[in-house]
């Protein structure tokens, strides 16, 4: 049966990127292989779409790390309200808005937000890892509570810093899953969080997973952002991300396969 595979010229090209590139044909149409292979991975978009959050596991993995914790809900009811109705994600229910209202604890200057988004997977999997690699960096940082978020919107994280009267929120949320990549984690930073802060007034760091911006370099982008936005007192478009300036100076990989650790991490 192979004989009736038409491989393409562009094949030796398919192992520097995951698009679907240089498939081949079987007279008219796709080979059986690759044709599987793009079902599956609509299928795993979208299973990330709607795979509940098993916040359960996230408290118990950060608090494992000595992280105090918080549990929120939006004031979307379930699944369906979330996808359907949008502006409820980026709301807090009544009783969690009252309860993060009831908080005495001293204001912290950032406070980190996981939420579920548009792909659990990818809070679940990336969202710790990123926070262990940043935090080293934030010594001299009053980090407030994580906050675990589910049906969450990128603005919930808004309503979450300014109950919490944090300096900065930081947004870890499940970015809409593509093709090839269902758990890619956006991270969104905003200063002065507050209901109403419009997309203009954040940064984001987007397609964090290990198969895009691996932890080490979105910790070192985030840190940068961090610095600046507290000397600036800004973030969004005021805020220009510089990071790959410092980044170019680092020594490159060597021909040995081992990475230096970027100049901008202390």
């Amino acid at each position: 049966m192979s004989d009736f595979l038409e491989k393409n010229p562009w094949n030796a090209l398919r192992q520097f990127t995951n698009a679907r590139i240089a498939l081949g044909r079987a007279g008219n149409s796709l080979p059986t292989a690759p044709l599987l292979a793009f079902n599956l991975s609509h299928a795993q978009a979208r299973d990330a779409v709607h795979h509940p959050l098993d916040t359960g596991v996230l408290h118990e993995q950060l608090r494992a790390l000595n992280f105090t914790t918080l549990d929120v809900h939006s004031a979307a009811p379930d699944r369906e309200h979330y996808l359907r109705r949008p502006d409820l994600g980026r709301r807090l229910s009544a009783e969690s808005r009252a309860a993060l209202a009831q908080q005495q604890a001293d204001a912290p200057e950032v406070v980190f937000v996981i939420g579920d988004g548009l792909s659990a997977f990818a809070a679940s999997k990336q969202a710790i890892p990123l926070i262990e690699a940043v935090r080293p960096k934030l010594v001299d940082w009053k980090i407030g509570p994580v906050v675990v978020a589910r049906q969450a919107r990128v603005a919930l994280g808004d309503e979450i810093g300014e109950l919490l009267k944090s300096r900065l929120v930081v947004m870890l949320i499940g970015e809409r899953p593509g093709l090839s990549s269902p758990d890619s984690l956006g991270v969104y930073l905003t200063y002065a969080p507050k209901v109403g802060c419009s997309d203009a007034q954040r940064n984001c760091i987007s397609n964090v997973r290990p198969e895009g911006l691996d932890y080490p370099h979105a910790a070192h982008k985030l840190h940068y952002l961090l610095m600046h936005a507290r000397r600036l007192g800004l973030t969004g478009v005021g805020l220009k991300d510089d990071s790959d300036a410092l980044l170019e100076r680092a020594p490159t990989v060597s021909a040995l396969g081992d990475e230096s650790e970027p100049p901008g991490a202390v």
